[in-house]
């Protein structure tokens, strides 16, 4: 049985989790033509979504079926959103852990998707995570069966803190640590060097073979070229195919552990949120066999 059999009816929840990610407030649209393609302005009409999202809780929100208790741990602004930030965490079921910085907006983010691209638009002054938040979300971290997190944190000095904090707090209480390695363009963005710190206090990787590939910049076949890239050799999740979507090794340290394919099929499957419920039942399928 793999992972991906629960996409679709997952078991009976169990486990508590508690996510370190973004949370904005987030405009979507699809279009029919390729924005790649406009040379000159235009205007299109098509469906305008408005919600709550963000990494932490776009994975919460396609993670509750599995999961039993789900936490988000972040920083939020103090404006006239925030309180539809909280009433969505509660609609959702998830318990919020976030901190309202009184000093800052909430985030901003426009995503938008064609026929073969997805661009999404982030605002730079959004609420970070801090180490003090960190340490505030002690005791939920130190009680959850699992610590979620992702490579956006990486970005920023000082969320980059938090996250190695939190990472680093999470196996002191013995709590397991997942890491997501997004964006999907981070070695544009960061050297190998400035990601190694996260995979070595990581349990679980979860990354497109190309990222990881981009990050590595050698030659040596994956996945062996990972074995001793940590000091603890966790769980790596590779998901690979033409869109980086459709097949997935499990693998750690000279062991194929499951290989199997996830489902997805560009242009018929819809992307948004199937990557987080892949990793969701990714997750509960782990936790159930350590």
């Amino acid at each position: 049985m793999t992972p991906a059999r629960w996409l679709g009816s997952p078991p009976e929840p169990r486990f508590a989790l508690t996510v370190l990610g973004d949370v904005r407030v987030e405009l979507r649209a699809r279009i029919p033509a390729r924005f790649t393609d406009m040379e000159s302005d235009r205007l299109v009409y098509a469906p305008l979504r408005p919600l709550i999202a963000g990494t932490a809780v776009n994975f919460a929100r396609n993670a509750r079926e599995h999961f039993k208790h789900i936490g988000i741990l972040g920083r939020v602004g103090d404006d006239s959103f925030t309180p539809v930030i909280r009433a969505t965490l509660r609609d959702l079921g998830v318990t919020d852990l976030l901190y309202a910085d009184p000093e800052q907006e909430n985030g901003c983010a426009v995503m938008l998707r064609d026929p073969g691209a997805r661009l999404l638009v982030a605002g730079e002054r959004a609420p970070r995570l801090t180490p003090d938040d960190v340490r505030a979300g002690r005791a939920a971290i130190a009680a959850s069966d699992l610590l979620v997190a992702d490579g956006y944190a990486l970005l920023e000095e000082r969320s980059r803190a938090a996250l190695l904090e939190a990472m680093a707090l999470a196996r002191s209480h013995g709590t397991p640590v997942a890491f997501d390695l997004v964006p999907h363009d981070l070695p544009d963005r960061l050297p190998l060097a400035g990601v190694l710190p996260a995979l070595e206090l990581a349990d679980v990787v979860i990354t497109e073979v190309p990222t990881l590939a981009g990050l590595l910049e050698e030659g040596a076949p994956l996945p062996g070229r990972l074995d001793g890239l940590t000091g603890h050799d966790p769980l790596w999740l590779l998901r690979d195919g033409p869109t980086a979507m459709e097949h997935v090794l499990a693998y750690q340290r000279g062991r194929l552990r499951l290989s199997y394919p996830t489902g997805f099929r560009s242009g018929v499957t819809e992307r948004t949120g199937f990557g987080d419920r892949l990793t969701a039942s990714e997750l509960y399928w782990w936790l159930s066999h350590r």
